[in-house]
C-alpha cells in the first residue's frame, strides 16, 4: 500500500509540474514563442518608427537643398532685374556704345592708340637632322649578326 501511495504522490508531482509548465520540455516552447513574439514586436517597431524617420530625414535634407537653390535663384533674378533696369537708362546705353563699339557723339573725334610693334622673335636654332630609325628588318638582322 505504501507503494501505491508513493506512486500516487509521484504521479501528483508529475501532473502538477506538467500543469505549471514545470517540465523542461514544456518551458522551451514557451520561451521560444515569447522570443518570437518579442522579435516580431522589434521588427514592428522598426517598420513603424525607424524606417519612416529615415525617410523623413532624407526628405528634410532634400528640402533644405531645394530651398538653398531657390534662394540662389532669387538672388540671381534680383541682380538680373537690377541689370535690366540699369540698361534701360540713357547713360548706360551711351557708356556701352563708347566702350564696346567705339562710338562717339557728333562733333567728337575718336582716337585709337595702337600697341607698339614688338620685334620679331629670334629664329629658332636649326635642328640637327635626326638619323632615321632603322626598320624592323634591319634591327633584327643587326641583332642576329651581333651574336656571331
Amino acid at each position: 500500500m505504501n507503494d501505491r501511495r508513493q506512486e500516487g504522490l509521484d504521479g501528483d508531482r508529475s501532473e502538477l509540474s506538467a500543469a505549471e509548465g514545470g517540465s523542461i520540455s514544456g518551458r522551451r516552447p514557451m520561451r521560444r514563442s515569447w522570443l518570437f513574439v518579442a522579435g516580431l514586436a522589434a521588427v514592428g517597431v522598426l517598420f513603424i518608427a525607424v524606417f519612416p524617420a529615415r525617410t523623413y530625414l532624407d526628405q528634410h535634407r532634400q528640402r533644405q537643398e531645394v530651398l538653398a537653390q531657390i534662394k540662389a535663384t532669387d538672388a540671381r533674378n534680383r541682380s538680373l532685374e537690377q541689370r535690366i533696369a540699369t540698361l534701360h537708362t540713357d547713360a548706360e546705353v551711351e557708356r556701352l556704345a563708347r566702350e564696346q563699339y567705339n562710338l562717339v557723339r557728333p562733333g567728337e573725334e575718336a582716337y585709337a592708340i595702337l600697341p607698339s610693334r614688338q620685334p620679331p622673335p629670334p629664329p629658332a636654332p636649326a635642328a640637327a637632322k635626326a638619323k632615321p630609325r632603322p626598320g624592323w628588318l634591319s634591327r633584327t638582322w643587326k641583332s642576329i649578326t651581333s651574336v656571331f
